[in-house]
């Protein structure tokens, strides 16, 4: 078994026994995003050992988790694409950011390690539209004149599930590389015109890994746990940045979350020198009047605690927190718009 394989076992391992609790009746039950999984994971083990409610979590993809909750299966839904505020109303869901986070481009060249590489939206889109096959292609060796690059196939990983990082991944590229706009788009779900499709941020890293000459990307918990190689990328002001909590927290600073309604905000190529351009929140889906108040309640207890007490735990992640003046928002949203929140 490789190296690679075991880690992923004792992660699973170690995810699973956060959720022991799964079969109680109070636990609380919840689908979608991969992208947030392995601090939503790390806030559960917390959280059960404090009060003994655990969480059921299906990482599943953000459009896996939009349907579960819209066929009412789960008390609540994660997605990073947010639901724009017209969806929002004609579901009766309510939408909050629970934290934000980068999701990186990851490769698998020999010789190459993390940080070594830079690259650029518009060359990026270029190798996942197949116009950029080999790894010591002019594009490549120009952001990179000093590395040394070999004239190996590059095998293009995507997502194959619908998901919150496709999204942010594709409107990424498509802000660009206007020919990737107009012909592949952004959204959960794009026809990929050339590549290997993967399930998940897991799968994706885990493809990777085992491929030759490949290029993928995954949220960044997912790279630094896995110690994949990593590239540098130049934002939208033109800037080489590396993908780690400052960079993340620079592309938030300028996101003004009092003019979105519904919290309908993208933070893809936000500006700023020190900005990461993938960077995205990741989303929490709630009915307005919720099915089961009290497995809504519960579930409103826990995201409140881990506002109050997650952020080291995401830090840690290279997650970034929520600022307080947006924490404060999102709970008078609850107490406004979700039934019996009021009474928390």
């Amino acid at each position: 078994m490789s190296t690679f394989n075991m880690k992923r076992m004792l992660i699973a391992a170690a995810a699973l026994a956060a959720f022991s609790g799964a079969t109680l009746g109070a636990d609380i039950s919840g689908a979608g995003a991969t992208f947030p999984y392995p601090i939503y994971s790390k806030w559960a083990d917390a959280y059960k050992h404090q009060t003994g409610i655990g969480l059921n979590y299906q990482s599943i993809g953000s459009g896996g988790g939009i349907k579960q909750i819209k066929a009412k299966t789960v008390t609540f839904g994660a997605s990073d694409m947010p639901l724009k505020p017209d969806e929002l109303q004609q579901a009766g869901l309510v939408q909050f950011p629970m934290i934000i986070g980068g999701v990186v481009p990851v490769v698998n060249v020999k010789g190459v390690q993390g940080g070594q590489m830079v690259l650029d939206g518009a060359t990026v889109a270029a190798m996942y539209l197949g116009e950029i096959t080999k790894w010591n292609d002019p594009r490549i060796k120009k952001l990179n004149p000093t590395l040394a690059l070999p004239a190996s196939a590059i095998a293009p990983i995507y997502r194959s599930d619908g998901s919150g990082t496709n999204f942010l991944f594709s409107n990424y590229l498509s802000n660009s590389y206007p020919k990737f706009k107009d012909s592949i788009g952004a959204n959960t779900s794009v026809q990929w015109p050339v590549g290997i499709g993967a399930k998940g941020n897991e799968g994706v890293a885990n493809m990777t890994a085992q491929t030759d000459g490949a290029i993928g990307y995954v949220e960044y918990a997912y790279a630094k746990q896995n110690k994949m190689a990593y590239t540098d990328l130049i934002n939208t002001a033109g800037k080489k940045v590396a993908p780690d909590a400052d960079s993340f927290q620079s592309a938030a600073a300028s996101a003004d979350w009092t003019k979105a309604p519904g919290y309908y905000l993208i933070l893809t190529n936000q500006a700023g020198d020190k900005s990461w351009p993938i960077t995205g929140a990741s989303f929490i889906l709630l009915y307005g009047t919720p099915p089961d108040a009290v497995a809504t309640g519960t579930a409103l207890k826990f995201f409140d605690w881990a506002y109050r007490n997650g952020g080291k735990m995401a830090a840690d992640l290279d997650y970034v927190p929520l600022p307080d003046a947006l924490i404060s928002q999102v709970r008078a949203t609850w107490k406004a718009q979700i039934k019996g929140a009021a009474a928390m």
